[in-house]
């Protein structure tokens, strides 16, 4: 049986958050859940994403595209975890999926029903629910599908998720063993990053690979430690 190079559990949490350019700890509350803190007084919660190895705590490149989708909502409208979990929960059933923000559907119409769920738990206003669904839809446009919508590229954003950035960094699990790569070709970012940070100019490298420059400097601009 062919090894689905989507779902193996190919990342750790903090390469997660390097990719998705979250902090470590965000990505560890939304895939393992936080534990109830009685001293506080803290309730915890549960995760909202199901990864792939649960005992490792390693994540695959389909949980990758999820909460590239889930850092859409968190990131720009602080919905609390509670209420986005309700509403996945909502739309997962109606899809019959256990991942329901990586999936064709919620390209489609899952998107509306998962703003309609949110409208219900939030009672946000019609400003709110365009709002909403423009962040969201600028972050699944930036997710590449095969002919059966199945997703095999994710174009992280190199900026502050300017919906309109070019796509010049790719992850596609076939390539580099996942890890995020100049687009078009098989080389990490981390290669540009650091040989650019030993002293090789912008315009060497665009010559020793055949790229532009812009795009040379696009992917370089991802590494945060070159940034």
């Amino acid at each position: 049986m062919k090894l689905d190079l989507r779902n193996y559990p190919a990342y750790s949490i903090r390469e997660t958050a390097g990719i998705l350019r979250l902090p470590d700890a965000t990505v560890r509350a939304w895939v393992l859940g936080q534990p109830r803190n009685r001293e506080s007084g803290f309730n915890g919660f549960a995760p909202v994403i199901t990864i792939a190895d649960k005992r490792g705590k390693h994540l695959s490149f389909v949980n990758l595209v999820e909460l590239h989708v889930l850092s859409a909502i968190r990131n720009h409208h602080k919905v609390s975890l509670s209420k986005v979990r309700s509403a996945l929960i909502y739309v997962g059933k109606h899809f019959n999926s256990i991942h329901p923000l990586a999936d064709a559907d919620f390209q489609t119409d899952g998107l509306d029903l998962f703003i309609k769920e949110f409208d219900q738990l939030l009672n946000a206003s019609q400003h709110g629910q365009l709002a909403i669904k423009s962040v969201m839809e600028a972050h699944l446009k930036r997710i590449e599908r095969d002919a059966k919508g199945v997703p095999i590229k994710l174009f992280p954003f190199t900026r502050r998720g300017d919906p309109d950035e070019p796509k010049f960094v790719e992850v596609d699990p076939r390539k580099a063993y996942g890890k995020p790569v100049l687009h078009g070709t098989g080389i990490p970012t981390s290669i540009l990053a650091e040989r650019f940070q030993a002293g090789d100019s912008m315009s060497a490298l665009a010559s020793d690979y055949g790229k532009p420059i812009e795009q040379i400097e696009e992917a370089i601009r991802y590494e945060p430690k070159a940034a």
